[in-house]
């Protein structure tokens, strides 16, 4: 009997020396894999951002830089994964968000499973992202030298440095591809070039238009740009210029043949060289292009995830704060790909870390203490004449259920958000919500401008100090 114990302990010790070697070599192997994959992105996001900043009129250049392109957002999707993952599940700090003082049971448990999820292939998974990525890096050679010969564009640095979301995310070998269309000569001279940019709702379209629309080779070029919809082009006669021009047009709806032909007549009486760009999401239209339409797509998850991160944690390191940023991942998930939906989250990050630095709390907490609440940013999209000086600020909300008791002008919450709303340069209602059924209620705040204050003046919170109330 002593000599079976005997045994099967010691095949349980060796087992288990075996298994604790074998998870050593494996977590030895994926830290390794791990440091080469960074270094490849290091080296791929360096092409990247040096080949935005030049002009590339090479197709095949483009072509290879936008597969580039592809393989290092899934690289990044890969490693920050396994790595955030890998950093919350070792940590037992589960206090991270207890200041915003939200559930803490409910808060913690999700964090836990989101955690769990998916690591047990990460070796494999981390494998076939370094074969993608290793082949392409090594490609680029070639590229880069022909990239040195490449004109460069002017850039101001404001443009990328100050604001994050004051320049287009992506789309740089579209917008390429369509400059270098437009700085084409006509085949026949006399003929319009059509170019049809098609996409999905909501995908960029008129955004990738702004853009190109703002280079400087593309203003030099054309004397006149014309913006028009789709439903106006029998006016374009009244448009005509002398000089060379480009009409841009957005349609959102299909054009009988009669009326697109009498439409490219009237262009073609403007400057030679003038072109048109065709705007729509419908496929169909680009029967009238004479060169291969522009498609755009909605962005991959990688490079969907990449962005909402980029906005969500902003300046901030997200390995500092590893079950946000495994939570920022499941939430662009949910997000389904959606920039309309991303940069309002973001607006509202901004909001809560400016009330956090001006008064010390949370806007829900500032609120529930009848105390103004700090909206600037949330509003720094929407139009208005104001000095830039000028703030903000929110009173505490109540409620009405008749309209005519004032006079005062409204705006809507979703307006305000949206940046659609022209904002009114005195006090004026935010209707944050409207019951559709009885008694129809209106939650209504009152927003305020004052002028900016000293930070100083406002850390009163955490002292316990009361705050001087705003009137109206």
């Amino acid at each position: 009997m002593e000599q079976v114990v005997s045994a099967v302990a010691g095949d349980l010790v060796n087992r288990f020396m075996s298994f604790l070697m074998s998870k050593y070599k494996t977590e030895e192997q994926l830290e390794k894999k791990m440091k080469r994959l960074q270094d490849l992105l290091i080296r791929a996001h360096m092409i990247v951002e040096e080949a935005e900043d030049r002009y590339i009129t090479n197709s095949k250049m483009l072509l290879q830089l936008k597969k580039l392109v592809d393989v290092m957002y899934q690289g990044y999707h890969v490693l920050d994964t396994i790595k955030y993952r890998t950093l919350c599940s070792s940590r037992a700090d589960e206090n991270e968000v207890s200041r915003f003082k939200i559930n803490e049971l409910f808060f913690t448990t999700w964090i836990k499973r989101l955690c769990s999820m998916e690591c047990t292939s990460n070796i494999p998974e981390l494998q076939i992202t370094l074969d993608n990525l290793e082949s392409p890096v090594s490609n680029m050679k070639e590229f880069v030298l022909l990239l040195g010969g490449c004109e460069r564009m002017f850039r101001s640095p404001y443009d990328s440095y100050v604001y994050i979301d004051n320049f287009m995310f992506g789309r740089h070998v579209e917008k390429q591809l369509v400059i270098n269309i437009l700085q084409q000569e006509n085949i026949p001279p006399f003929a319009p070039a059509v170019l049809p940019i098609i996409g999905g709702s909501r995908v960029g379209k008129k955004t990738l238009v702004a853009h190109f629309c703002k280079n400087e080779k593309v203003r030099s070029k054309f004397s006149t740009i014309l913006h028009m919809r789709g439903e106006n082009i029998r006016r374009i006669a009244h448009e005509v210029g002398p000089g060379r021009s480009l009409v841009v047009v957005e349609f959102t709806s299909d054009v009988d043949e009669e009326d697109w032909l009498k439409f490219y007549s009237s262009v073609k009486k403007m400057g030679r060289g003038s072109k048109i760009i065709i705007i729509s999401r419908i496929a169909k239209l680009s029967r009238f292009g004479t060169v291969k339409p522009v498609r755009l797509n909605g962005f991959s998850h990688e490079e969907y995830s990449y962005l909402f991160k980029v906005l969500a944690f902003g300046g901030t390191n997200p390995e500092e704060h590893p079950q946000l940023a495994v939570i920022a991942e499941y939430l662009a998930v949910a997000l389904g790909g959606s920039l309309i939906t991303a940069n309002p989250i973001k607006k509202y990050r901004n909001v809560v870390m400016k009330n956090f630095s001006v008064f010390g709390e949370h806007p829900k907490n500032l609120m529930d203490q009848d105390h103004p609440i700090e909206i600037t940013r949330l509003a720094s999209s929407s139009r208005s004449s104001l000095p830039s000086s000028a703030t903000l600020r929110l009173m505490p909300p109540h409620s009405e259920v008749d309209n005519s008791k004032t006079e005062l002008p409204k705006v809507t919450f979703g307006d305000l958000i949206a940046g659609s709303a022209v904002l009114p340069r005195e006090g004026f209602e935010l209707v944050a919500w409207e019951s559709r059924i009885p008694p129809y209620k209106r939650f209504v705040n009152f927003a305020a401008y004052c002028d900016e204050e000293p930070i100083s003046q406002h850390h009163t919170a955490s002292a316990g100090k009361k705050r001087k109330r705003f009137d109206k």
